[in-house]
């Protein structure tokens, strides 16, 4: 998934929530798992509370050896597990074999209703005790029985049970998330394959987004092809207004032209050199107009190696003195992006320019370039002739210069190229070739990967 995607959102916000819902849940569970443990040890002191309760109204005696519990920890010295039977004043009578070299503790604050008081408290070891406390009347005499329990052995089962709950929930957590993963995945795939029918569209391997899509992302789809067909339909109509307002111009101008060349004076020279320029200005802008609305249309792309190897067959009958050699490319071709006859008018008007103006030799080759916008088709044309110095190439290039402003002798006619690789979003640059003339590097976009042509044999 990458950076900025819906589906990393997605994943990354479940992700998240998955991390707080975890460990909030750790905790809870650690703490109901506390309380338990607590609860069940202060019953466990109650019950043995009440067991030395009942043995001591039944001998009457506290220091009778029949009072006893019969509970091995608290025979095991330090072990946390005491009991004792003293008076009000502290006065021990009775107590447990585990009771060695602590003092019984005595428990602040009220007595409850039912004489009993509880309390947290450590013994002379450290130990963390939970302490009950009862109050026994016998007779005249007032007794207080104290039975305390190991709570370290408590908080010790706690934090086990911290431990391994966190690590259940971690791989709870990992499953979860590999599900979330995926539930992400899966989500997106239906705006994955419209993504790659658009793309389709763009590259030129469809005319319109195909497929079925649920129901909240198939609106999307039909705007997209509804909006492919509203282009489509404003760039014809808009060629045709085009056509037909530089049609309807070039009857009254070839009048004026006609009726001012059987005219002598100032009056009819003026006319004639201002309705050439009109003529001349309709055309171009009608050729401009022309390509800018077949450029403008998707879905189209061109083999350029084909292309290139009929051009080259046909410049060498047309130019049978000059040596044309097409190296052959040694890995596959990307296509260009866009429509056969604008590459053939590019290439063949390079080509051509370089057959006149060379020595008798012009190599073509074919490749593949890694830009900064992607691959890119790279078209270089070498001549031996007398090529452009550095200040020429550059005003031959220059956006606006005409044929007739060009330095005299280029010989480059590179009007419609500079319109169709401005418009494609190319780049042509005129160098220094190798064979002493000029070199012509052309750079232009490629429709995706699927559309390739093998390596020449």
């Amino acid at each position: 998934m990458r950076k900025g995607s819906i589906a990393a959102s997605l994943f990354w916000l479940s992700a998240g929530w998955l991390v707080v819902a975890l460990v909030a849940t750790g905790f809870l569970l650690t703490d109901l798992y506390s309380r338990a443990l607590d609860t069940a040890l202060s019953d466990t002191l109650d019950f043995h509370v009440e067991s030395l309760a009942g043995s001591l109204l039944e001998t009457g005696d506290p220091q009778s050896q029949d009072i006893a519990l019969a509970d091995p920890r608290f025979g095991r010295p330090r072990s946390g597990w005491y009991w004792a039977i003293r008076d009000a004043d502290g006065t021990l009578y009775n107590l447990s074999r585990s009771v060695v070299g602590i003092d019984t503790p005595d428990i602040p604050g009220p007595v409850s209703a039912s004489g009993r008081q509880t309390a947290i408290m450590d013994d002379s070891f450290g130990t963390s005790l939970r302490v009950v406390e009862r109050t026994v009347t016998i007779g005249p005499d007032t007794y207080e029985i104290i039975v305390t329990g190991n709570l370290s052995e408590i908080l010790e089962l706690v934090g086990n049970f911290r431990g391994q709950a966190f690590i259940v929930l971690g791989a709870v957590g990992v499953m979860l998330a590999m599900m979330s993963f995926i539930v992400a995945r899966f989500a997106m795939r239906p705006v994955d394959r419209l993504s790659a029918a658009i793309e389709s569209v763009r590259a030129g391997e469809s005319a319109a987004v195909t497929g079925t899509y649920p129901r909240e992302i198939a609106p999307l789809a039909e705007e997209v092809n509804e909006l492919l067909r509203s282009n489509t339909q404003i760039i014809e109509r808009a060629r045709n207004q085009v056509g037909n307002l530089a049609h309807g111009l070039k009857t009254p101008i070839a009048v004026l032209r006609n009726e001012a060349g059987t005219s002598r004076g100032a009056l009819a020279d003026v006319v004639l050199a201002e309705s050439d320029k009109m003529s001349t200005m309709v055309t171009t802008y009608l050729e401009r107009a022309r390509l800018a609305a077949r450029t403008s249309v998707v879905g189209k792309k061109a083999d350029a190696a084909k292309i290139m190897a009929r051009l080259s067959r046909v410049m060498a009958k047309i130019h049978p003195d000059i040596a044309i050699t097409l190296h052959p490319h040694e890995h596959a071709l990307p296509w260009f992006r866009g429509d056969e006859a604008d590459l053939e008018e590019i290439a063949g008007n390079l080509l051509d320019n370089a057959c006149k103006w060379s020595g008798g030799q012009v190599e073509v080759r074919l490749s593949a370039e890694q830009g900064s916008a992607g691959t890119v088709l790279l078209l270089a044309i070498d001549d031996n002739g007398p090529g452009l110095s550095a200040e020429d190439a550059q005003k031959v290039l220059r956006r606006g210069v005409r044929l007739d402003e060009k330095t005299p002798g280029s010989g480059l006619g590179l009007d419609i190229v500079k319109e169709l690789v401005d418009v494609y979003g190319g780049d042509l640059a005129l160098k220094r070739s190798v064979l002493g003339g000029l070199l012509v590097e052309l750079r232009l976009p490629t429709a995706r990967q699927s559309g390739v042509t093998r390596p020449a044999t």
